[in-house]
C-alpha cells in the first residue's frame, strides 16, 4: 500500500507538469498569433472600436428601456402624482410629476400629455415647478458626489 508521502509526491509532481504543459501551450499559442499577419490589423481595429463602445455604453447606462430600475421609479413618480393631484394636493402631483419629467427619456412628449391631461391651473404650476426641481436635483447629486468622496 503506498504511503501517504509518496501519494503526495506524486501528486506534486503531476501538478508541475500540468502547469509546465499549460505554460508551454500558452507561449504556443501567443507566438502563433503574434506570427499572424492579420493580428495587428484586428487588433488595432479593437482599440479602434473600444472608444465607440464605450460611448453607447454611456448613451445605454439612461435609457430607461434598458434601464428597468429606472423605469420603474417613472412610474411610480407618474402613479404618485396623479395620486396627489385626485386627492387635491396639488404641490405634492406637482412635484411628483416634476420627478417623473427628471427620469423621462423624452420630457418633451411627456410635457405634451400632461398639457393635454392636466387641468391648465395645475400644469402652469407644473412648468413654473420645473427649474426649482431641476435644482433641486442637481443639489442632490452633488451632496451624493460629496459623501461618496469623503473619506470619512
Amino acid at each position: 500500500m503506498p504511503s501517504v508521502r509518496s501519494l503526495l509526491g506524486l501528486l506534486a509532481a503531476a501538478a508541475a507538469c500540468g502547469a509546465f504543459a499549460f505554460l508551454g501551450y500558452c507561449i504556443y499559442l501567443d507566438r502563433k498569433r503574434r506570427g499572424d499577419p492579420a493580428f495587428k490589423r484586428r487588433l488595432r481595429d479593437k482599440r479602434r472600436a473600444e472608444p465607440q463602445k464605450a460611448e453607447e455604453q454611456g448613451t445605454q447606462l439612461w435609457d430607461p428601456t434598458k434601464n428597468k430600475k429606472l423605469q420603474e421609479l417613472f412610474l411610480q413618480e407618474v402613479r404618485m402624482g396623479e395620486l396627489w393631484l385626485s386627492r387635491g394636493e396639488h404641490r405634492m402631483g406637482i412635484q411628483h410629476l416634476g420627478n417623473a419629467l427628471l427620469v423621462c427619456e423624452q420630457p418633451r412628449e411627456l410635457l405634451k400629455v400632461f398639457k393635454h391631461t392636466l387641468p391648465p391651473k395645475v400644469f402652469e404650476m407644473l412648468l413654473h415647478k420645473i427649474p426649482l426641481i431641476c435644482q433641486q436635483f442637481e443639489a442632490d447629486m452633488n451632496e451624493q458626489d460629496c459623501l461618496e468622496d469623503d473619506p470619512d
